[in-house]
């Protein structure tokens, strides 16, 4: 292949441009999936925003059009945790963007807190359910959609999935971090290897960001203590904003990331360097 001309590259604003794009958000609404919601929309993009609550999923679409009043967005509901409500989003999807998909973000999570001694299999049973066999069949069931045309796949991992936590950090089980999600994160991580594989001769690209300390708003104002030693053990000395993860989620889920995949960009304040 030749060298393409660098003076008729395309430019910045046309590479993170995703006008006339259709993206499904798994978990579009929740704390860090409602930052890339925003993201896709102020590039363009046409959404679907994806959980268990319906109404508050249709809600959040109405907060993007009323920030970006060129996007389109719409909430459907879905449970991550039942493979006939995951195949019923996507024929859904499949009806309102005319049968293809261009982008598909995972980013929906729940799970009970546990430290190793309290957690129970129904709990381990679960957390893996949502945060990685739901992962897994959502793209196997819109992978019929990306196959003809390409397309990313955004995974949303975790500093859990590659780095263990510090058990001193953890002062109760209800801030503990469970077993089950650092295991479930790392699968994460190596099905976007796997992906980024086998699914390269259909175009399709796989990712995924691996977020530091976000914590909730409710946990900063609950436990401030366990803020400041967050904060404490990060290179950069303080936990994240959301909208931090915007960047990345537009470098990857646009052309300006388009020699890319199967790539694990940490956004975590330099968490994992030490």
């Amino acid at each position: 292949m030749p060298y393409s001309n660098p003076d008729q590259a395309a430019s910045l604003s046309d590479l993170f441009s995703l006008k006339g794009r259709s993206a499904v958000v798994v978990g579009g609404s929740g704390l860090l999936g409602g930052e890339i919601s925003f993201a896709l929309a102020e590039l363009g993009a046409s959404l679907i925003i994806a959980s268990r609550d319906a109404a508050r999923c249709e809600d959040f679409a109405q907060r993007v059009m009323k920030r970006f009043p060129q996007a389109r967005a719409t909430g459907m509901a879905m449970d991550i945790t039942d493979p006939a409500s995951i195949r019923s989003l996507i024929e859904r999807a499949a009806a309102h963007f005319g049968g293809s998909l261009d982008i598909l973000v995972n980013s929906g999570w729940s799970g009970r807190k546990n430290t190793f001694e309290s957690i129970s299999d129904e709990d381990w049973n679960r957390d893996i359910e949502v945060c990685l066999n739901g992962v897994f069949r959502t793209i196997k069931a819109a992978f019929p959609l990306m196959r003809e045309k390409g397309g990313t796949i955004l995974n949303i991992s975790s500093m859990y999935g590659h780095v263990a936590p510090d058990y001193r950090m953890y002062d109760s089980e209800r801030f503990a971090n469970p077993p089950s999600y650092g295991a479930a994160k790392a699968g994460i991580i190596q099905l976007t290897r796997y992906l980024a594989s086998f699914l390269s001769p259909y175009r399709i690209r796989a990712n995924c960001i691996s977020p530091g300390p976000f914590p909730f708003e409710s946990t900063q104002s609950a436990n401030p203590d366990f803020i400041e030693r967050l904060a404490a053990k990060n290179p950069l000395h303080r936990i994240g904003q959301p909208h931090e993860l915007k960047g990345a989620a537009a470098l990857l889920c646009s052309d300006a990331g388009a020699y890319m995949t199967g790539q694990n960009i940490c956004v975590d304040g330099g968490w994992g360097v030490w």
